[in-house]
């Protein structure tokens, strides 16, 4: 057939294997060539079943997401599973590995589905802006009613066989091999003289018209909420299913699906789910030898250094935890149980595995304790001497060719690795706290830093489920860079005019889930005071320089942990409400400075806070810290609550105009130089007419 499908004939039953690794994607070729396997398949008079199976690990796992956004080749995904649909000759799809996307909808083509028990089934599109596009929206309601089959779309989670066998979707389990079991089931159905079983024509779904009816009508008001569009589309689609004749039904489908796909929306989440897999991707890794991770060692037990321990035990590695003293070691042995507690009452894992995982971590005061660790990972309180002090005790006991990670915000890494024999050894991982919730990994790489080490920590952030991005030492290095931007233009609208409320409004309404005023009284302001303090001796006088903040700690206020910071807090609440001494604070400041407060609306304060961001990635860019835009986006909405259909600062840019988002930049240059002044970038960019996606190589 072609290079991606092949055709067989065995005993009656033609074979159709498709074998397009890694995952089968669903790409022009499997397409062509499982459409003429089929028709092959109903003409040839010796085939009296079909059986479409898959090489590999897993049936096909989805479309190829590159294809979106551009003229598709035909014949596209929904004309390959109507011709499968419409085999004269019954055809069965034997499903392993994850059927997810265009590859569940070629199942559901098939007229009868066996699976191997470990598989899942997906419609994952909506993850994308989009919405099943190959007849999902029609074919799944016609077997299991609009509940699940919303349940399946607008969530994009994928489901167990077991799941998906209780719908109805799959007619039977299978504990072997499932290629050899589908190939007996159907030589069975041609044996008894089965017919086909089209899904099209399948009601059992429709049988409860009051239960279809009230889920729609549930999602319909769930969909509203939505910034995109495609929920929508797929509540209306799958209440076509049930009203409308099934090729209107497929018709509207394939409306809807070219109605999102090149939406804003779904070009940014396109843009998100590459910009993921390209941040994996760095120079590092081109020859490089790993170094052997096993075990592994967390000096210090507090919050950040538990939460780390946690991310490691969960993914099988033994950890040694060190604290300075016995009752230090305690607290945190006790959180590290806690929140296993938690996940065990809110039934995420069996009693069995929280033993299993509290069995790998062990505890100590004896630093020397380390020795026989592989990597060693430093998360003591976020000063440089303190750093330095520990530095110099694991230089002294960690073995030759053991890394030494620095868990750190905001320090220099070349200085820290400076001050001991071995810095190539020496590299940031700077986690997100929760660490063993949030997934960000920023891997910072200092000048000394052996390749290796770079590499090793990539493969280790897959193990431990996080999502790395290269970073290179600067203060903040990306994330909390951009973040300092971000926050330096809301404190600029605060002194002129804004005030906490409105700014976060104003960003919660662009897509944050809290603005940054709200995150300030979450995390504490006491954090971001303490690097205002260590910076203020090489800051600028001549840089505008806005004092809210530090007066509001001078004063005790430090969020939510105190009751009150930017926003005041009742007992035992997390809701904060305006402060009217906090409005006062900033009109001193204001008066102080004889600024006469204007308002501000909420595109520009949007506008503002966006090309800060956007011109703080394009100065990381120049001096190198970042390797590409993208890798900035993926650190924005991982790190930060950045709107993942929003693309991230670099895409929003990119979506607004760079000369438009330039030109802003220009405008606003008076009001502090050295902050709104446009990165070089802009204009080399613009000249040229490029956009900083092109920037983002393949």
């Amino acid at each position: 057939m072609n290079d991606h499908v092949t055709y067989e004939v065995q005993d009656g039953v033609a074979v159709l294997t498709i074998a397009h690794p890694p995952v089968n994607a669903l790409s022009f070729s499997v397409r062509s060539g499982l459409f003429d396997a089929v028709e092959r398949a109903d003409s040839d008079p010796t085939v009296r079943s079909v059986l479409i199976r898959a090489d590999g690990r897993t049936f096909p796992a989805g479309a190829d997401v590159r294809e979106f956004g551009k003229p598709r080749a035909k014949p596209i995904l929904s004309t390959v599973v109507a011709r499968i649909e419409a085999c004269s000759k019954p055809v069965v799809a034997a499903v392993q590995g994850t059927a997810l996307g265009g590859g569940f909808e070629i199942a559901l083509g098939a007229h009868y589905r066996l699976a191997d028990r470990k598989a899942r089934f997906g419609l994952p599109e909506v993850g994308l802006g989009v919405l099943p596009g190959g007849g999902g929206t029609q074919r799944v309601p016609r077997i299991t009613g609009a509940g699940p089959a919303l349940d399946l779309m607008l969530s994009g989670k994928p489901i167990t066989a077991e799941k998906a066998s209780d719908l109805g979707l799959v007619d039977a389990l299978v504990d072997g091999d499932v290629a050899t079991a589908g190939f007996a089931f159907a030589r069975d159905l041609a044996d008894k003289g089965a017919a086909p079983r089209p899904t099209c024509e399948r009601r059992d779904g429709f049988n409860d018209v009051a239960t279809y009816s009230a889920a729609i009508a549930v999602r319909r008001v769930e969909a509203a909420k939505s910034s995109l569009a495609a929920p929508g589309k797929i509540v209306d689609c799958v209440e076509a299913a049930m009203l409308l004749p099934f090729e209107t039904g497929i018709a509207m489908e394939r409306a809807a699906f070219d109605d999102c796909e090149n939406s804003e929306g779904a070009r940014s989440l396109r843009h998100a789910f590459f910009a993921e897999r390209r941040a994996a991707k760095v120079p590092e890794l081109d020859g490089a030898t790993l170094r052997e991770v096993n075990t592994i060692g967390v000096v210090g037990a507090g919050t950040m250094g538990t939460g780390i321990a946690v991310a490691c035990l969960d993914a099988g590695f033994p950890v040694t935890l060190v604290e300075r003293d016995d009752e230090g070691l305690v607290r945190g042995v006790e959180r590290i149980d806690a929140i296993y507690e938690r996940s065990l009452t809110k039934g995420r894992i069996d009693e069995a595995t929280r033993d299993l995982r509290m069995g790998l971590l062990s505890g100590t005061t004896r630093m020397e304790d380390l020795g026989r660790v592989d990597l060693v990972i430093e998360a003591v309180f976020e000063e440089t001497s303190v750093k330095e002090g520990v530095f110099a005790q694991l230089d002294g006991v960690m073995k030759p060719g053991a890394i030494l990670a620095t868990n750190t915000s905001y320090l220099d890494i070349n200085s820290l690795a400076a001050t001991i024999s071995r810095p190539e050894d020496v590299v940031g991982y700077h986690f997100f706290s929760p660490a063993n919730i949030m997934k960000l990994l920023e891997i910072v790489v200092a000048d000394k830093t052996d390749p290796n080490v770079v590499a090793t920590g990539f493969a280790l952030a897959k193990k431990l489920r996080k999502v790395p991005v290269r970073a290179g030492v600067t203060d903040g290095f990306i994330g909390n860079r951009i973040l300092a931007a971000y926050r330096l233009a809301a404190d600029f609208m605060l002194e002129d005019g804004a005030t906490p409320a409105q700014i976060d409004a104003a960003m919660r309404a662009y897509g944050f889930p809290v603005g940054p005023y709200q995150v300030l009284d979450i995390a504490g302001l006491d954090i971001s005071w303490a690097r205002r303090k260590r910076l203020a001796a090489t800051r600028d006088p001549a840089h505008r320089y806005v004092t809210v903040g530090d007066t509001l700690c001078e004063r005790g206020w430090f969020g939510q942990k105190s009751g009150r910071g930017y926003y005041l807090y009742d007992e035992g609440s997390r809701v904060g409400r305006e402060d009217p001494e906090v409005l006062q604070v900033i009109a001193e400041a204001r008066a102080a400075k004889g600024i006469t407060p204007r308002s501000f609306t909420t595109e520009e304060i949007q506008a503002r806070c966006l090309g800060a961001m956007a011109n703080e990635g394009a100065r990381l860019l120049e001096e190198g810290v970042a390797l590409r835009p993208s890798d900035i986006d993926v650190v924005l909405f991982y790190g930060y609550g950045f709107p993942r259909w929003r693309g991230g600062p670099m895409m929003a840019a990119d979506l607004r105009g760079l000369l438009v988002v330039e030109n802003e930049l220009k405008s606003w240059v008076e009001e502090a130089p050295e902050f709104w002044t446009p990165s070089p970038l802009w204009d080399e960019l613009v000249k040229n007419g490029r956009h900083f996606a092109d920037m983002n190589g393949d």
